[in-house]
């Protein structure tokens, strides 16, 4: 066991956890759709919305992950499935997207829900995953919809240039074979494109997969309601 985990970062508490903070998110996520919604670039339109209600960098980030054009919402609206349609299904995980949420989630940091209902955190991998405390409850959590799902397979899926992407593969599929869950892992040079391309249903909340996959489903939204979880959610709508 190690001592690290994915919470808060200093600050956030002053950045995240008063009604005033939070109003102006709002207000920028609305500002967002607009602009979105009229084809205007992501980063400048969250440049634009950021600067107008003077918000930080993790603000900004947070505010662009939560945003999306009144297009892409009907577009991944339409495409969504719920936990009865996965029955009898393959499965594909984008696997650092969840992980690094569910280890963030469980370690207490901020989360925030978007427009289209996913849940982002502001953690990233940054070349290299470190295993976290809240790493083997985050995989029991993702066994344990597995089981509820009735799904036929779960297929999760790493980015093969990130360091340490092989020790993780190797811990899910030890955690497998010992459970008797039928899993697989593979690393890939380009997961979101894989994602996108090769699945039926994709388990994400990356912005760029909802917009380009066949069908995905909201495993973080499912788990917080599922499985009663205490987490430090944001509402940014």
């Amino acid at each position: 066991m190690n001592n690290r985990n994915r919470g808060k970062n200093t600050g956030d508490d002053t950045l995240f956890g008063s009604a005033k903070q939070l109003e102006k998110m709002k207000s920028a996520v609305q500002d967002m759709q607009y602009l979105l919604s009229r084809n205007y670039a992501e980063k400048a339109s969250s440049e634009l919305a950021g600067n107008h209600y003077r918000l930080k960098t993790r603000q900004i980030q947070a505010v662009r992950g939560a945003s999306a054009s009144e297009t892409q919402l009907q577009n991944r609206k339409s495409k969504q499935l719920k936990i009865s349609e996965l029955k009898a299904k393959t499965l594909y995980l984008d696997g650092f997207n969840v992980l690094i949420l569910l280890e963030s989630l469980l370690s207490g940091a901020y989360i925030f829900e978007g427009t289209d209902g996913c849940f982002r955190d502001l953690s990233g991998v940054f070349g290299t995953y470190k295993r976290v405390n809240q790493t083997q409850e985050a995989i029991e959590l993702v066994a344990s919809f597995f089981h509820k799902s009735h799904a036929e397979k779960l297929i999760w899926i790493f980015d093969k240039p990130v360091s340490n992407s092989g020790r993780i593969k190797q811990i899910i599929m030890d955690f497998a074979i010992e459970n008797n869950l039928n899993w697989n892992v593979e690393l890939e040079f380009n997961p979101d494109k894989f994602l996108a391309e090769n699945s039926e249903i994709v388990v994400t909340s990356d912005a760029w997969i909802l917009d380009h996959c066949k069908n995905w489903f909201n495993l973080i939204g499912y788990l917080i309601q599922e499985e009663n979880l205490s987490a430090n959610v944001i509402k940014m709508f």
